[in-house]
């Protein structure tokens, strides 16, 4: 155990025998506190952290349900699917916790019913750190743990889903280390760290669902005022691995939304290139390229172009007989490109296409050069929401070809598909409303 200067650090842990089997309705303080009682004196001290399996407040809560079809529980669980491989789901629960099966467990209950975690393990662990307090008088810290799977690692461990009265979250950031280097990103999950300790003695079939660790006073928060496990969740634009495996493409899709206002947030023009790096592979006729994009990441070169577009866009509407006012209202449209940080104009060019006699086949040629832009600028638009960018395709580029080529020096063959604002999204979108793909789907 941690002690004087010059003593080397160390705890000890150890699992709490005596808990029974633990049933719906039964008062979880009451048997800790009686396992923790010897000759009728408590063997918990203030600075002591309770390790408690989630299965047992559980089970104490009356989280056991009925459910002959484990997957019909999780899915109700589940607010969100991460990554799917044939039956194994790691989803988003209620919670905001991301595990495999949403933490609904099969095992430890009796045969047609399924354990679900408690439905907020931070409350939990309050009541049972205020009831040892109570019945012991004792201040400890309650760390409720539940078994997790790792990206990248092979193997579970026991990870902290609810806590009390404890440090979840030692920042170490603006400190140094032992050559006197600057910590800007060290962060040590406490609560986990804890909880895998607990496991090693309480193990997955012992029927020790609780254990004791003694020596880290440190750890324990006096006041009753601390955040809990749920810090530990990581907000998901913190999250650089949010997306999972077979979903990610759906995840990103979906994602991808039309933004109307952008942040002065400067855009990487790194991402910008991995984007298109996506867009060209999309399908194209005859083995072809025609796909080419410019990026304009200067704000004079925008200037100069949108002027330009603006100008044309005028004398066209002039053209058409339109009044001043509607002119002036529908230039105005033109802003969202001028509000951007970042614009590309993806351009086709037919490089490659086959030419025919007639009429109509010429012009099916040239859709399937359109179709292949198409599905290029969508690559481009979904891994740019991949990269955390907001995006806007609008039509304008196409209405003055001759305008876009001229300013921006492009060859003559160069056919602009639009242009796409770029940047950090100013707000969050609006909810797009429900569809229903069965209703876009026709069967033979």
């Amino acid at each position: 155990m941690t002690g004087g200067a010059g003593e080397v650090p160390g705890y000890r842990v150890w699992a709490l025998p005596g808990i029974p089997e633990v049933r719906p309705g039964d008062d979880l303080v009451k048997l800790i506190a009686a396992a923790a009682t010897a000759d009728g004196l408590p063997q918990l001290i203030n600075g002591d952290v309770l390790l408690v399996t989630s299965k047992i407040v559980s089970k104490a809560e009356g989280r056991v349900v009925e459910a002959t079809d484990r997957e019909a529980a999780i899915d109700q669980e589940t607010v969100r699917v991460v990554a799917r491989r044939g039956t194994l789901r790691i989803v988003q629960n209620r919670q905001g916790l991301v595990m495999a099966a949403a933490g609904v467990d099969a095992s430890n209950t009796p045969s047609g019913t399924v354990l679900l975690l408690p439905e907020d393990p931070d409350a939990s662990a309050r009541a049972l750190r205020a009831g040892i307090r109570e019945a012991l008088g004792v201040e400890v810290g309650v760390v409720i743990s539940d078994t997790f799977g790792r990206p990248w690692r092979t193997g579970l461990t026991d990870v902290a889903i609810g806590a009390a009265g404890v440090r979840v979250l030692d920042d170490l950031r603006g400190g140094t280390d032992a050559y006197g280097n600057p910590l800007s990103a060290t962060v040590v999950a406490t609560a986990d760290e804890l909880a895998a300790a607990g496991d090693l003695v309480k193990g997955k079939a012992a029927g020790l669902p609780v254990a004791v660790v003694r020596g880290l006073p440190h750890v324990v928060e006096e006041t009753g005022d601390d955040e809990g496990a749920r810090a530990m969740v990581r907000g998901s634009e913190h999250d650089m691995f949010r997306l999972g495996t077979s979903e990610a493409v759906r995840e990103a899709v979906t994602a991808r939304r039309t933004v109307r206002a952008f942040t002065d947030d400067p855009v990487d023009p790194g991402a910008v290139r991995r984007a298109v790096a996506a867009a060209i592979t999309a399908p194209a006729p005859h083995h072809t390229t025609p796909w080419r994009f410019v990026l304009l990441e200067s704000a004079k070169s925008r200037l100069r172009l949108l002027d330009a577009m603006r100008d044309a866009w005028i004398a066209d509407l002039r053209g058409d007989g339109k009044a001043a006012e509607s002119i002036a209202k529908r230039v105005r449209r033109g802003d969202l490109l001028r509000a951007a940080p970042y614009v590309a104009v993806p351009c086709m060019v037919m490089d490659g296409s086959h030419t025919y006699p007639d009429a109509r086949r010429g012009a099916a040629e040239r859709e399937m050069f359109v179709v292949a832009n198409g599905a290029a600028i969508q690559n481009f638009l979904v891994t740019l929401a991949g990269e955390g960018l907001g995006s806007a395709w609008v039509s304008s580029t196409m209405f003055c070809r001759d305008v876009v080529r001229d300013v921006l020096g492009l060859p003559g063959d160069w056919e602009p598909m639009g242009a796409v604002a770029i940047g950090r999204p100013a707000e969050v979108p609006r909810a797009r409303a429900a569809r229903n793909a069965d209703d876009f789907v026709v069967l033979r």
